[in-house]
Formats: structure tokens, sequence, C-alpha cells
């Protein structure tokens, strides 16, 4: 009798321990295909349409905080008298990347308005830093 229940209880652990690994694996699997999900989001671009005639037409991928300033040390180099050493940042989000003004003299614009505050940038925006045009799309 007590082998019976011996056997019993042996058979009902190896059934709770395939239904705890299957669980597992599909909390996993879960997991995995929400990480590919994220990597398919497209990733924003910034191309300079107007400005120096050397920077006209480049395009800068913003999959990282990018300053844009006349000084050497910013990620995008745009000289001009308007500009400021370090006139903005853009930061790429989940919801699209965020465009602020780093207290120039002259301002930053998005679609044609100055900016005050930090702006969340979408496909289709117009930037304008200086006499440079700037503008956002997804790739």
């Amino acid at each position: 009798m007590i082998d019976l229940l011996l056997l019993a209880g042996r058979i009902a652990l190896i059934v709770f321990l395939y239904l705890f690994l299957l669980l597992v694996v599909k909390a996993g699997v879960g997991l995995v295909q929400g990480t590919r999900k994220s990597k398919t989001t497209p990733i924003m671009t910034l191309t300079i349409v107007e400005g120096p005639p050397t920077l006209t037409g480049t395009t800068f991928k913003l999959n990282s905080t990018m300053l844009i300033g006349r000084s050497a040390g910013n990620d995008v180099q745009i000289n001009g008298e308007a500009i400021s050493g370090t006139h903005a940042r853009i930061t790429p989000g989940i919801d699209g990347a965020i465009l602020e003004d780093l207290g120039s003299t002259n301002g930053t614009f998005l679609n044609g308005m100055p900016i005050r505050t930090p702006q969340t940038l979408r496909p289709g925006d117009h930037i304008e830093i200086g006499t440079a045009k700037l503008v956002v799309d997804e790739q």
C-alpha cells in the first residue's frame, strides 16, 4: 500500500515539474517575442535639407543623443553666425525623439514655431537652427 502511495506521489511530482517547466518556457517565449517586437521599431533620421553646402543632403540616424551646434564637439557641427556653440539636443525615445533648445541666442524652431520646452519629434517635422533646415523622417 505504501509503495502505491509513493509511486502516486512520484508521478504527481513529475507532472507538477513538467507543468512548471511548460509555464517557464511559455513565459520565456513571451519575453523573447516582446524583445523582438521592440527591435523592429523604426529608427528616426535627421536630414539637413538647407544649410552649408558640405552638409546639405546629409542624413543622421537618431539612435543616440545628438548635440547640434557650431562647436567642434557636437555630433552635428553646423557653422553659422546664428547658431550657438551647443545649440540643441535631440534624444531618441520610445514615442519619438525629443528636441530641446539648450539656451541658444536665436532659438530653435519646430515646424516654424519657436520651442521653449522639450518637444517630441515625429516623422515629417521640420527643424530650423539658424539658417539650417533639417527634416525628421524614419528609416
